[in-house]
Formats: structure tokens, sequence, C-alpha cells
């Protein structure tokens, strides 16, 4: 169950940095929007994975 709740902010903790470097420098560079896009997909799957795996594998 902690692995499961410290995933789950890990890869909400990985989500919100990716897209605020997306909107911090992603502006002018077309390589670093596609990057941090990248890593808050990322970040997103892991905590959706986490969150799914917490509730429905028990």
């Amino acid at each position: 169950m902690i692995i499961r709740i410290a995933g789950i902010i890990i890869g909400v903790l990985i989500l919100i940095g990716g897209l605020y470097y997306l909107v911090k420098e992603g502006k002018d560079d077309a390589e670093s929007k596609k990057i941090y896009t990248v890593v808050s997909v990322i970040g997103a799957v892991i905590a959706v994975g986490f969150g799914i795996s917490m509730f429905f594998l028990e």
C-alpha cells in the first residue's frame, strides 16, 4: 500500500514538473516541447497505473 501511494505521488510530481517546464521553456523550442510533453505523459501514466493498482489489485 505504501509503495502504491509513493508511486502515485512520484507520478504526480513528474507530471507537474513536466507541465511546469513545458509552459516555462516549451514556448520557443519545438524539441524541448516534445521532451517535456513525453515526460508529462510518463508521469501521468505512472500516477494512473499506481492508482488503478491501488484500487483494483488488492
